[in-house]
């Protein structure tokens, strides 16, 4: 899949938004009256409340989404529910698209209809787009179980879902069970191991060094130990950079272990690899979770609201949760009795401890000394 631009999530400020920071045109009476573009929050009655948005939305009867693969984090199945729920068509402009493409649609086509409304990306593409004055800033009603660190203070932006590094095997061709990235040392791996694709280029093979770097010394600030690894691993013979990691590589035996996402490993691999087995590397933990937004000059702006309160509700996270990804709910559906034990049953364990992730300038020096060593280190 070629959405793999995945940006480590960036620590947000955990400052609160303005008390008065509120919704517009609150004198207004009726739906009609609503200029939802401007609308930054519901209220719990009135022309801005969620029975008028829903009304609005439907009247809309549209919503442009963009690079949302239907096999990725059960997008497919969210649309056909969100559409079935209140009979608003869904276009999914490129649907196997980049972070990238996203928001060059956002800025080349405003004033389209077509436009995207709404945008599903990495946290450095959300920051570029603030910076860009190109997102509405919207609170959902859940907006108090998004963690301050996975949201913009403004409300921008706000994390959806994401996952943990993680270490697939196919045990059919793998007789040693890794359990670490120390343990992929092992002689056994040979000409084993792989990444979905070089980490000069995609967000997870990325994050994959970094969390190599966590395990070997390295830190948030330095991610050189993440890349002498991989290097260390090519030189033994375990790693093979030259192979671009998959559900096929993993069941042809060309990498019968992969380093991705936790989710995509369960919803991509698992499904096609007979008794696939998925662990997060005990020696490190690497988080990363993606982003909402809604164009500042979306199209059909109430149906974006909707569409995001729809992802934020209890149905929209357990729907996510369902695809295997982790919604940056999760904790309050958990703990409220509301989460899909089901589905969180089949993820794999989380570790222990609170998220915690690398800041704008760690990530982008470390990008910087990725994109200057890899290559020559590793190849």
């Amino acid at each position: 899949m070629t959405k793999t631009v995945v940006a480590v999530l960036a620590a947000a400020s955990t400052a609160a938004l303005a008390a008065g920071c509120g919704s517009s045109n609150n004198n207004s009476s009726g739906s009609s009256s609503v200029d939802w573009a401007k609308v930054t929050h519901l209220t719990a009655s009135g022309p801005d409340s969620m029975a008028n948005l829903v009304k609005a939305a439907e009247k809309e009867g549209q919503l442009n989404v963009i690079t949302l693969p239907s096999n990725w984090a059960n997008y497919g199945n969210i649309m056909k529910d969100f559409t079935a729920k209140y009979h608003i068509h869904i276009s999914d402009a490129i649907p196997e698209g980049s972070s990238g493409q996203e928001l060059q649609a956002v800025e080349t086509e405003k004033g389209q209809s077509r436009a995207p409304d709404v945008v599903d990306v990495g946290t450095a593409f959300a920051v570029e787009g603030a910076s860009k004055g190109l997102w509405a800033p919207y609170e959902v009603q859940t907006w108090s179980d998004i963690p301050a660190i996975a949201k913009d203070t403004n409300g921008d932006y706000y994390a959806d879902y994401g996952g943990y590094v993680a270490i697939g095997y196919n045990p059919a061709k793998v007789k040693v069970a890794p359990t670490s990235f120390k343990s992929l040392e092992n002689p056994a791996y040979k000409n084993m191991i792989g990444l979905n694709n070089s980490p000069t280029t995609a967000g997870a093979a990325f994050a994959a060094v970094y969390a190599a770097a966590l395990a070997n010394g390295g830190s948030y600030s330095n991610i050189l130990p993440g890349i002498e690894f991989f290097a260390k691993l090519k030189k033994e013979g375990n790693f093979v950079p030259t192979a671009i990691g998959g559900p096929s590589t993993v069941q042809n035996g060309t990498t019968p272990i992969l380093i991705w996402w936790d989710y995509l490993l369960a919803s991509e691999v698992k499904p096609v690899v007979p008794g696939f087995k998925i662990v997060i590397p005990s020696d490190a933990s690497f988080a990363s979770y993606y982003d909402q937004a809604i164009s500042a000059t979306a199209p059909d702006p109430a149906a974006a609201r909707l569409w995001e309160e729809y992802l934020y509700s209890t149905t929209g996270q357990n729907l996510w949760l369902q695809g295997y990804a982790r919604p940056i709910e999760l904790s309050t559906l958990v703990a409220n009795g509301t989460v899909d034990k089901t589905a969180y049953a089949a993820l794999p364990p989380a570790p222990a401890g609170a998220l915690t992730f690398p800041t704008q300038a760690q990530d982008a020096t470390a990008e910087n000394v990725v994109t200057q060593d890899w290559a020559k280190d590793v190849g």
